[in-house]
């Protein structure tokens, strides 16, 4: 399963689910397969959904699975927290313009939420590609 690939701004916080609440573990839970990856779908077309997040101070995207390929863009700077499937907590720092593009082989995932920790919006655009391995999640 891919993980994410830390950079030089991606800190560890936490391994083993430490620090999870009960509410974080059941929306992990519930949200298994939640296929809506982003707060808005901007566009989809026979090859692409392509995604708004964007995060006010203090707010958080909910637990979403990934199992398309996809790329996003952070267009603002800022601090986000992430809460992954396999337990691990990372604080990340978004310089505008960072870009990432993440595959995922057939039966591979990422379920994970995002919270904006710092001072200022979070606001990205993530694209997923339908022509992936993987058939994309009903919306």
């Amino acid at each position: 399963m891919p993980e994410p690939t830390p950079t030089p701004a991606d800190r560890l916080v936490a391994r083993d689910h430490q620090g999870w609440t009960a509410e974080l573990h059941a929306e992990f839970q519930r949200n298994e397969h939640n296929g809506h990856v982003g707060g808005r779908l901007i566009e989809q077309t026979r090859w692409t959904r392509l995604w708004e997040i964007h995060l006010a101070p203090g707010e958080r995207l909910p637990a979403h699975r990934h199992v398309l390929n996809y790329s996003w863009t952070a267009v603002h700077s800022g601090l986000g927290r992430q809460h992954t499937h396999d337990g691990t907590t990372r604080e990340v720092t978004y310089r505008s313009g960072d870009s990432k593009f993440l595959l995922f082989p057939a039966g591979h995932f990422l379920l994970h939420d995002l919270e904006n920790i710092g001072r200022t919006p979070l606001l990205f655009i993530t694209t997923e590609f339908l022509t992936s391995p993987n058939p994309p999640l009903p919306l």
